[in-house]
This record gives structure tokens, sequence and C-alpha cells, in this order.
């Protein structure tokens, strides 16, 4: 299955790659090359299929859980100031998607979208420190039931050049369910209440939808 943002590049991908098998089998000579081409050619459209996949996921919804908004790596858990929207300190847990990861984001928690807004910017590395703050972003605030707001961040990286963001103001939305696409990979940033208590660790690797990234003092 695969995300709707992909259709249009996963078609267009699929008739270059038809286009250039065959110009390679009528107009190169030298079987070896023409095979290598074909085949440069198919790894490519794997590829892309590859980062437009979208396994359907059905979360364990919990209000006293944050589930991990993104498949990838854990790279930053801290506390840190968030300037844009709390002007105060916060937990930061930061979630880095490779090339091979799943490149769609999911709500973290069911509530109602406070906030919603996109930042142009550059496209620093993903891990670079000021990626946060200077790259191409969506900043999402979610407004739950036992957190309070929490705060999710879309980041581009070097690679990625669009992010996708469905979160609009005043919507009602469901954890776990389709918040967005991030094409071709990148970051995604969660900023959560000092009191939340974190469970998981830096390096971890997390499944979006599925990985729970913290609970209340309830659980």
């Amino acid at each position: 299955m695969f995300h709707k943002e992909g259709f249009t590049i996963i078609l267009i991908s699929f008739f270059l790659v038809a286009i250039i098998a065959l110009l390679a089998h009528f107009f190169v000579k030298i079987p070896g090359l023409r095979m290598g081409i074909q085949i440069a050619a198919l790894i490519g459209l794997v590829l892309i299929l590859q980062f437009f996949r979208n396994p359907k996921r059905i979360a364990d919804q919990n209000p006293d859980h944050i589930l991990a908004p993104a498949d990838g790596k854990v790279v930053i858990i801290d506390e840190v100031h968030e300037p844009e929207y709390f002007k105060d300190n916060r937990q930061q847990v930061s979630i880095f998607m490779s090339p091979i990861n799943v490149h769609v984001t999911r709500y973290p928690a069911s509530g109602v979208i406070a906030f919603s807004k996109y930042h142009a910017g550059k496209y620093l590395v993903a891990w670079h420190p000021k990626s946060s703050t200077k790259n191409e972003r969506t900043t999402v605030v979610v407004k739950t039931s036992e957190f309070g707001d929490i705060l999710y961040r879309q980041i581009a990286g070097a690679v990625a050049r669009r992010i996708v963001n469905y979160a609009q103001e005043g919507d009602t939305i469901v954890q776990g369910s389709d918040a967005g696409f991030i094409k071709f990979g990148s970051r995604v940033d969660l900023f959560l209440p000092l009191d939340a208590k974190i469970k998981v660790s830096k390096d971890q690797h997390v499944v979006g939808a599925k990985t729970i990234i913290a609970t209340t003092n309830n659980e």
C-alpha cells in the first residue's frame, strides 16, 4: 500500500523506468552496459516505492499515552526551551527518519488542533542542532485531555523538499491516524510537558502509531 502523496511521483517514475529500459534494449549494444542501465533504473523505481509505502496501522488508542508520530530512531531526549508556541521549557523527543523508514506522520494523541503553522526555511541535515528552527518545517499543537497541549514539528532535511501537513486548526483528530507526510524523510520533534514520563531511550528505533513515547503520571 502506498501513500496518496506519492501516486504522481510513482506513476512518473514507472514510465521513466520503462522508457529507460526500452531505450537501453534497442540502442545500447554492449550487453553488460545495457543490463547495468536497466538494473539501475529498476533499483531507482524500487527506492521510490520504498519511500512512499504506507503500511496500515491501527493504534491502541489511550489518552494516557503519547505514541510515536513517525518511524525512525530517537536522536534527542532533552529538556529544552520551546520558543515558538509554549515559550517555556518542555521535554523534547526527536525522531530521525532515514531513507529506508516509512515517511508518514501520524497524530501522537487524540484531541483538537489548537495551532498549525508552516515555516519556509533551509535544508540542513536533519541531525543538525539548528534544523529544528532553521529548516523548512511545520508546527502543530494538539490540545489533549490528559497532557494538555503537546506540540509536534515536521522538519525537512537535506533530501526532503516538501512537507505535507493535514492538521487544520479546530480539527478533532484521532491518535495514530494520518497527519501528513515528509517526502523522502527527515525528522519529527515532539515537545511534551515536563511531568510526562518518557518511555523511550536515545538511539531506540520506534514505530509510528505503535511505540509509546510517553505516559502520564496515571500510568
